[in-house]
């Protein structure tokens, strides 16, 4: 829950960003239903709200998601039922989920986690969307109350359990150090995808490690 939470001030950010770059009150609460990835619609608003056309904003949104698929193949094992609930419970593959199922031991306790994160992180995400837009200017932006530092907080506190695996911390670190040289250098959310070279780091240590 506290995941959603913190995931549900971003939700507040993304209400404010996306009705400041044109889209209405209804577009922005039906892009973070159906599209449900806040990185892919951060990206895709930044582009409208640049003056760019929904063509231009498709691009970075369908690359940012591509993450997701890669996620999804090892969820597999915690998508159950008939094809159209795999497919509904697949909606809620996003970095939250697939970091909470991925730091249980069993699968059993990683279906719970995907599931029970999945559910607060989309309520909060869309609840979040949903106030600030429709508030307009009369809430305060999440970053003056310090309610920011609430998301990274939860994914390092995630991260800490990983780094026991053989070879997880050299892939961290390699992949901390290519996020921050191209930080400057590209556009939001390629070093994020470029970051996951950190695990041929890490793949290295593993084979060297006794």
């Amino acid at each position: 829950m506290a995941i959603g939470v913190a995931t549900g001030t971003y939700g507040i950010s993304f209400g404010v960003l996306s009705v400041a770059a044109g889209l209405t009150v209804a577009q922005t609460c039906a892009m973070s239903l159906l599209v449900f990835t806040g990185a892919s619609q951060f990206a895709a608003v930044g582009v409208i709200g640049a003056g760019g056309s929904a063509a231009a904003a498709l691009a970075p949104a369908l690359l940012l998601a591509g993450r997701n698929a890669l996620y999804g193949l090892s969820l597999v094992p915690v998508l159950r039922g008939r094809a159209a609930a795999r497919a509904l419970q697949a909606h809620l593959i996003i970095d939250e989920t697939t970091a909470m199922a991925r730091a249980q031991r069993d699968p059993e306790t990683a279906r719970y986690a995907f599931l029970a994160t999945g559910a607060s992180v989309f309520v909060c995400w869309n609840a979040g969307t949903a106030i600030r837009a429709a508030a307009g200017s009369g809430l305060a932006h999440p970053s003056a109350l310090g309610l920011d530092a609430m998301f990274p907080a939860a994914f390092l506190a995630l991260l800490v359990p990983q780094l026991r695996r053989r070879g997880a911390p050299a892939a961290a670190v390699a992949g901390a150090a290519i996020a921050t040289v191209l930080v400057p250098l590209t556009a939001a959310g390629v070093p994020i995808l470029a970051s996951a070279l950190g695990v041929l780091a890490g793949l290295a240590g593993a084979r060297r490690a006794p």
